[in-house]
């Protein structure tokens, strides 16, 4: 009788772990995660500038995934996208620079491109122009023909220079000069008439055009 009955307890045992194992063999495998999928590529552009700087001096942007046929424009924010008061072209380029207003106030930097033949604002982004101030210094006496070391520091905008012409002359007046965007130093030939001279800062930038912005008196004697 002993026997029989461990034979049977152990028919059962196995009995049981046959319908474990079948259990766990007929059970749903786990969900396997899913691969993420990449994100999407960039391809709106994107505008990078200063937002305020000195009238008239000039400006750097950067952008982003250039479309085709895109310019960089400057404008009054009301100026309809037809309009603008600076314009360049940027081809392939990332960046440019461009001249600001030399008048102190509220504009727009645009990214634009012509859409069905007419100009359509991609991007846009505000631009303040705070008044221009320039700096001069040089010797107040030089004598006739004497060279002259001239410091001059203001907007540095493309078409700024600093120049010595004759007290009380016109601001367009022409004389020894030089440029301050390509460098703030240099050294400018005396007249050799004596008499009293003035040296200045003329700024030369859209909407304002020539302003003379710091003088300083200089006698050649």
């Amino acid at each position: 009788m002993r026997r029989f009955a461990a034979a049977r307890f152990e028919a059962r045992r196995l009995a049981a772990a046959l319908a474990g194992a079948l259990a766990l063999a007929c059970a749903p495998l786990p969900a396997q995660p899913q691969p993420r999928k990449p994100a999407p590529t960039a391809t709106a552009p994107s505008l990078s500038a200063s937002q305020r700087v000195m009238a008239g001096s000039p400006l750097a942007v950067l952008v982003g995934r250039v479309p085709d046929g895109a310019r960089l424009a400057i404008a009054r924010p009301t100026d309809p996208p037809a309009t603008a008061i600076v314009v360049v072209a940027l081809g392939a380029r990332p960046s440019a620079s461009l001249p600001t207003p030399g008048e102190a106030g509220a504009y727009e930097l645009r990214l634009t491109r012509d859409q069905n033949g007419a100009p359509v604002i991609l991007l846009r982004q505000s631009l303040v122009t705070t008044p221009p101030e320039a700096t001069l210094a040089a010797p107040a006496r030089i004598g006739r023909g004497q060279a002259l070391p001239v410091r001059g520091i203001g907007p540095n905008g493309e078409r700024d220079r600093v120049v010595l012409v004759p007290a009380g002359a016109a601001p367009e007046a022409q004389g020894p000069s030089f440029f301050p965007q390509e460098n703030v130093e240099a050294t400018l030939d005396g007249p050799d008439q004596p008499g009293p001279y003035e040296l200045r800062y003329v700024m030369d930038a859209p909407v304002s055009g020539l302003r003379v912005l710091a003088t300083r008196a200089v006698s050649v004697e």
